[in-house]
């Protein structure tokens, strides 16, 4: 059993990509008079770009309507991101993002067992705070101790920084800890810290090849259910 469990946040925890992130991009072009929308196909092929912030920009290169690289870009990005952010805070407070399957479950039993838990995302703190209070309530950070966003490793997935500074934080060796990921950047980023990692694969992945995963399963739930005796 390991002593410390890290999770991944978007698509692992709830499948926020598709319903939530997505749709609240479109409410930002929107509110900015932009032109532009995402439908489900292009969000799934821009989320190989990891960071909300660095999906905008990513995007941006391929439209002649969008400034010129240098401040302007930026800042449309960064207006972007933040409209963004408060809109999929708002999709969260509606309700209509529940917890994948067995996610609750899972962090229960890890609670009982004495596990540490932590969050090692690429998203923002306030997309955490929100999805997070509305599934545990608004003590949430009394049930993960470490919490790493984008605020904290501005190198993102599959870069190892956010695992290398939830283990820090946790006090725990990469061997003592196990990762849950729902796609292969996150997977490459907990495998490069060093830290074994399990798989939920989420809607945009699949389809996706998780090599060097210790098991990929539909979700947590899946036949039979995946308990902390079972992890590794």
């Amino acid at each position: 059993m390991p002593r410390a469990l890290i999770w991944d946040v978007d698509g692992t925890i709830a499948e926020t990509e598709r319903d939530g992130h997505r749709i609240a991009f479109n409410q930002a072009f929107e509110a900015l008079g932009l032109p532009w929308r995402w439908n489900v196909a292009l969000y799934g092929e821009l989320l190989h770009v990891t960071g909300g912030r660095e999906r905008l920009l990513h995007d941006m290169r391929s439209r002649g309507d969008a400034p010129a690289p240098g401040p302007a870009r930026d800042a449309l990005a960064l207006e972007l991101h933040q409209r963004k952010n408060k809109a999929y805070a708002d999709i969260v407070a509606q309700g209509r993002l529940p917890a994948r399957h067995g996610v609750k479950r899972l962090v229960a039993e890890c609670q009982a067992a004495g596990v540490k838990l932590a969050v090692a995302t690429t998203t923002s703190r306030s997309n955490v705070d929100a999805l997070f209070a509305s599934l545990w309530g608004v003590r949430w950070q009394d049930i993960f101790g470490v919490v790493i966003c984008a605020e904290d490793a501005p190198a993102k997935k599959p870069d190892p920084l956010a695992y290398t500074l939830a283990l820090r934080g946790l006090g725990v060796t990469a061997e003592e800890a196990f990762a849950l990921e729902d796609s292969p950047n996150g997977l490459h980023a907990a495998r490069a810290a060093g830290i074994a990692c399990g798989v939920t694969r989420s809607v945009y992945f699949a389809d996706a090849a998780f090599e060097g995963a210790c098991w990929v399963r539909d979700d947590l739930d899946s036949a039979p259910a995946m308990t902390l005796a079972r992890l590794l």
